[in-house]
């Protein structure tokens, strides 16, 4: 049981005097002023906020005593919320208080709140600081249980480092969030956290924590006020200028090849977002330039049949993406690659959720799903793509919605429609069930695309051949299922996921089609508060998977013990044995049975990371275990290592290492070995500017004695990225910088330069 808590009555205090008299109203008073936001606490508006302690460690322990104070202060003047922190510590010198970009430093000391402007546990806004000053905030979703940082708002904070600890002032404008703009008082929800990062990571509440609640935004405490509070006028309108110059050329076997194609782009447009009402944001794109600044984290596919997935990283696209969320991943923005206009209408009004996405692009990329495989197709035609998204929240328990999504070419469209819904039966217990039905056109050519050679025979022919020769209209479904129940020492959970061969999801990232699929699985948890480690975890599932004609393709089983221990450390070690499939032998047909050999692969794999100082944080994924050979359908030896280390080199320096080992043999003989690094360098000035530099190196050695076809001994490629930014908000910046890429084969043994970029971007917005 939490420990008895005795806190200074004042008048503006929230009190608690035991765990069965935890408040459930927080009153935030209206005062007419302003506060100079420098960090430090001293104005007299202070005194007269309501104060508010954080006496509860909810993560790794359950409702104990924290080790340091830690008392905000709230108080709103009809435009803004301004909010207080004063974080005491006995150790200052211990502060994990670094010098970095805007929404990383999560793993920083921080205070924040988390608010829910519509009281109803569906989504929360999160906004958090570090002693630097330095900005955090996302938004979390209870119905896809996910946290978001891509979401950025303009607002305020300041903090100073003290003799006692450290103390944060923070103002936040009632215009960067959705709300009912009512008349009178206003009641929404509020949580206030610290995070004090030592040998655990302690998550510091002003609320206890149920753990046989499996809805975390639910327990968050009533906050009342905000009579006044109006959204205004909510408008930014932000331009840009774009400059660059870019020359690209094809491998070939000279290093004194000078057949360069040279390209400048000098290009203006203009973003706009217009809160049309306090629940409803409009926003718009003229002549966009959505180039992609950071360059993207490393990938091998080498062994992998299926498309790669790299995450959004354009402001336009991650702005309220939320909106659009499903079980399903069916709005993939990085599917539209280039567009000259693009507009997205997000709001709430009520119990009324929805969003609209609508973009030209230049091309059309999609993926190709398969049942044992997937590929990228790309058609040489402007396209237009629409998304639109609609919720209704019955209840606090249960909501329904729909979706559609379309894509349309001069000779390919691809439409989905679809419902779902969400019921929390009981704290503990969830339901989410989704139903989805798409009609698809592909190019009459297109299959012509994916053949090895002119597919006049079938060995010219593959599973993505035969998934794209579609000379008519067709249509498929999808469905899933899934159930989950979690309490505070156990978890029990069944989906079922079932995909038909003809359905497809363009505008979003589904790989799998002719699948159908059943899991069972569940765990027990045991927690600790007072040894050296805190939580241990078995759990473990079944699944099994076959395709439209019930031909076996998949039987899984796994197990795995997981435990978060002192210095911040996690471990998972994990046992699987699946039977599963190879190679078709012959590509010319979709059967699975007596067209493909079968295998028993039992892998063993372990993960680890720690981060045991400020200094220093690492993690390694191991696995080991019997792998197809996806190339000549074989059975091998897999040895894969995948280490990757922090070092925060001062305040200001961070640098960040991975690495990715991948090796098979077959017959006792290596095939294959990856290697790919990838290195980040990155100082931060300051909390407005930065410069970084990315590495990225692969090298894919091959013993072509081992291959039953002909391949490169080895493929070599080297990406290198230098950018500088500076800030003045999340939507006014400047980027300058370089990019390259070399490749190397066995034709060009050197590393050959094919793409060199440098370029500047300028952002300002306008706030209305």
């Amino acid at each position: 049981m939490p420990p008895t808590i005795v806190t200074e009555r004042s008048e503006n205090t929230i009190t608690e005097t035991s765990d069965d008299n935890i408040s459930d109203s927080l009153v935030v008073p209206f005062i007419a002023g302003t506060v100079e936001l420098d960090g430090i606490i001293d104005e007299a508006v202070w005194e007269e906020a309501t104060k508010v302690p954080l006496t509860f460690v909810t993560r790794p322990f359950e409702n104990t005593t924290p080790p340091v104070l830690t008392t905000a202060r709230i108080f709103e003047n009809g435009e803004s919320i301004y909010i207080a922190f004063t974080a005491q510590d006995d150790d200052p010198s211990q502060l994990r208080a670094l010098f970095r970009d805007r929404d990383n430093v999560w793993d920083n000391d921080l205070v924040g709140i988390k608010i829910d402007t519509f009281g109803d546990s569906r989504l929360s806004y999160q906004f958090f600081v570090n002693p630097r000053g330095i900005q955090s905030d996302a938004i979390e979703n209870q119905m896809t249980l996910s946290e978001s940082d891509s979401w950025n708002a303009i607002w305020d904070a300041q903090a100073q480092i003290t003799q006692d600890g450290y103390t944060v002032e923070i103002a936040l404008p009632f215009r960067i969030m959705n709300f009912l703009d009512s008349d009178g008082p206003k009641r929404w929800r509020a949580e206030f956290v610290r995070f004090y990062p030592r040998e655990n990571n302690l998550r510091i509440s002003n609320r206890p924590v149920d753990r046989n609640n499996a809805c975390g935004l639910c327990q968050m405490g009533d906050m009342e006020g905000f009579a006044t509070a109006k959204q205004g006028q909510n408008l930014s309108i932000t331009p840009y200028a774009v400059a660059g110059y870019a020359r690209n050329r094809e491998p070939v076997p000279s290093q004194d090849a000078t057949d360069w194609r040279y390209q400048d782009n000098q290009e203006i447009g203009v973003d706009v977002n217009w809160g049309i009402t306090s629940d409803m944001l409009l926003q718009a794109t003229v002549n966009p330039d959505f180039s992609q600044v950071e360059a993207d984290a490393g990938q091998l596919g080498i062994n992998n049949p299926f498309a790669l997935f790299f995450p959004e990283q354009r402001p336009f696209f991650l702005e309220n993406a939320d909106f659009f969320s499903t079980q399903y991943d069916l709005v993939y923005t990085r599917n539209i690659g280039a567009p000259d206009i693009g507009t997205k209408l997000t709001g709430r009004v009520n119990n009324h959720t929805f969003g609209i996405l609508a973009a030209n692009d230049e091309s059309t990329t999609f993926l190709v799903p398969g049942n044992l495989g997937s590929s990228v197709a790309r058609l040489n035609e402007e396209s237009t793509n629409i998304a639109a998204r609609y919720r209704y929240d019955i209840s606090d328990d249960l909501s329904v919605g729909a979706i559609i999504t379309g894509r349309h070419s001069e000779d390919y469209h691809n439409i989905v429609t679809g419902l779902d819904s969400r019921y929390q039966i009981t704290p503990s217990d969830t339901l989410r069930v989704q139903v989805l039905r798409s009609q698809t056109q592909y190019p009459q050519t297109l299959f012509s695309d994916f053949c090895s050679n002119d597919c006049s025979a079938d060995e010219d022919i593959n599973e993505i051949t035969l998934r794209t020769r579609e000379s008519d209209t067709f249509s498929g479904s999808t469905y899933k299922i899934d159930y989950r129940h979690e309490v505070r020492d156990w978890y029990f959970y069944a989906n079922r996921t079932s995909t038909q061969a003809d359905f497809r999801a363009d505008l979003g990232f589904e790989s799998t089609v002719d699948r159908h699929k059943s899991v069972l699985g569940g765990g027990y948890i045991w927690w600790n508060e007072n040894e050296w480690w805190n939580r241990f975890e078995f759990g473990g599932d079944w699944d099994i998977t076959h395709n439209d004609d019930g031909e076996l393709i998949e039987r899984e089983m796994q197990a795995q013990v997981e435990l978060n221990a002192a210095y911040q450390s996690y471990f998972n070690f994990q046992w699987v044995k699946r039977d599963t499939v190879g190679l078709r032998h012959n590509g010319a047909s979709l059967t699975i049975d007596g067209n493909t050999t079968r295998f028993t692969e039992e892998q063993f794999s372990f993960y680890f990371e720690a981060q045991p100082s400020r200094t220093l944080y690492f993690e390694n994924f191991a696995r080991i275990g019997d792998r197809i050979d996806l190339r000549n359908d074989r059975l091998g030896d897999q040895v894969l290592l995948e280490p990757s280390i922090t070092l925060n080199l001062g305040q200001h320096l961070e640098a960040s290492l991975s690495h990715e080992y991948n090796r098979i043999d077959v017959n006792d003989k290596m095939l294959f070995t990856a290697n790919l690094s990838d290195l980040r360098l990155s100082y931060q000035f300051s909390a407005e500017q930065f410069i970084r530099v990315a590495l990225v190196y692969a090298d894919i050695k091959r013993n072509t004695d081992n291959y039953l076809m002909r391949v490169d001994a080895r493929d070599r490629s080297l990406g290198t990225q230098v950018v500088y930014s500076y800030m003045i908000n999340p939507l006014s910046r400047l980027f300058i910088g370089y990019g390259d890429s070399a490749f190397a084969d066995d034709e060009n043994p050197g590393l050959l330069r094919t793409e060199q970029a440098v370029f500047m971007k300028f952002s300002y917005a306008w706030l209305y």
